[in-house]
């Protein structure tokens, strides 16, 4: 069994959708209060407070403060659960070594979502054939499934996107392997001009939707910064901006869901460099790694993969580029030469579907043939020569 999200629009009333914010805005306060609560108890007692201390408190919470008794008891545990989950990462992150990372309040606009955590028997349900669900403390909310359901539901979590409010149900579902592929690609991935280019010589451009919308991102930044903090029209820019950042991200998820979609669909095994994206989000080529998106992309093919029964593979990234896949010459050239002439056997290539081919190579599945290209830059094929 394996884990699926489903993410839906709702579609709240006003007074929905006030009520919506309202328990947001309550469980963001309690969620800052268990953190005040753990950060106190350490500094003036040297007593650790858990999270079943915490969760036991939680009746009295509800008895003492009458705003909380219309929240679902299970939605206020989960609340103690992510504060709990954030202490364990920063204790594991403190024994590692690495940057910790103390857990942090949650200011207004910093906490978006709560979730049921037994959305199968309580607090939520779905009513009029998938039209309408029914939430605790909510009412019935107006919902369009485009989709159907799939598996045994277990969590429904509500989430706000600017003033979007969107339901993500998480569901067990049986997994469903496609027929056996004993086919391999290599994919060398990319900012500018290509998003990613095969071993097989295809080549997929790079649709670079931040950089295509980032005037008019920054001319309506510029615009919130000149008005008033806590007026109407910085709010509405706020918004305004929001949006057109979510477009972006909803254009680039798209993007990335069919390529991985159409990789999976056709080969058994697709093998990639095994990056380290967060390393190259703060070099030099930080905007178009970021824009290119490769962690999402990487995490959508791994998911899909797994549940079609095919391999993603990350190899080593070292000398890819570098290296001849004819004859294994190895010359370091600068970025902007994409075309080269190996000088050891003649072989003529291009730069990224040379880079593949050896991507793949290295999981012992290269081609027992010569590449070389054939045809002018830029057309996106190459064969093999004898």
């Amino acid at each position: 069994m394996t884990r699926k999200a489903f993410k839906y629009r709702l579609y709240p009333t006003q007074p929905q959708a006030r009520d919506l914010e309202r328990t947001l805005a309550l469980c963001r306060h309690l969620y800052n209060a268990a953190l005040q609560e753990r950060r106190d108890a350490y500094k003036k007692a040297g007593r650790t407070v858990g999270f079943y201390e915490q969760k036991r408190s939680l009746p009295e919470i509800r008895a003492d403060l009458p705003e909380y008794k219309h929240i679902h008891s299970q939605v206020l545990q989960n609340v103690i659960e992510r504060v709990d989950k954030a202490f364990q990462g920063f204790f594991r992150r403190v024994k590692a070594g690495q940057k910790a990372g103390y857990p942090r309040f949650k200011g207004q606009g910093r906490y978006d979502s709560f979730t049921f955590p037994q959305a199968s028997t309580t607090g939520v349900k779905l009513q009029e054939g998938g039209k309408r669900v029914l939430l605790h403390g909510i009412g019935s909310v107006k919902v369009k499934l485009h989709r159907p359901l799939e598996g045994k539901l277990k969590t429904a979590t509500l989430k706000r996107e600017g003033e979007h409010w969107y339901i993500v149900f998480s569901c067990e579902v049986d997994p469903q392997p496609l027929p056996e592929n004993q086919e391999a690609i290599g994919i060398d991935l990319g900012t500018n001009p290509h998003f990613l280019v095969t071993s097989e010589g295809e080549m997929v451009e790079a649709p670079r939707y931040f950089q295509k919308a980032q005037a008019k991102l920054a001319r309506t930044q510029r615009f919130v910064t000149k008005k008033r903090r806590g007026s109407n029209r910085r709010r509405k820019l706020k918004m305004r901006l929001a949006r057109l950042h979510r477009k972006v991200a909803n254009q680039r998820k798209d993007f990335h869901h069919k390529l991985a979609r159409n990789l999976v669909n056709r080969y058994g095994t697709v093998v990639h460099e095994d990056l380290n994206v967060i390393g190259l989000a703060r070099s030099r080529t930080a905007k178009g790694v970021q824009d290119a998106g490769w962690a999402q992309f990487l995490a959508i093919l791994a998911y899909k993969a797994e549940e079609a029964g095919r391999r993603v593979v990350g190899v080593d990234p070292k000398h890819t580029s570098q290296d001849c896949p004819v004859c294994g010459h190895r010359e370091k050239r600068p970025l902007w030469v994409r075309e080269f002439t190996c000088p050891a056997c003649g072989a003529s290539l291009h730069r990224d579907v040379a880079a593949a081919i050896n991507v793949l190579a290295r999981l012992g599945r290269a081609p027992d043939r010569r590449w070389a290209r054939t045809e002018p830059a830029g057309m996106g094929t190459a064969r093999a020569v004898p």
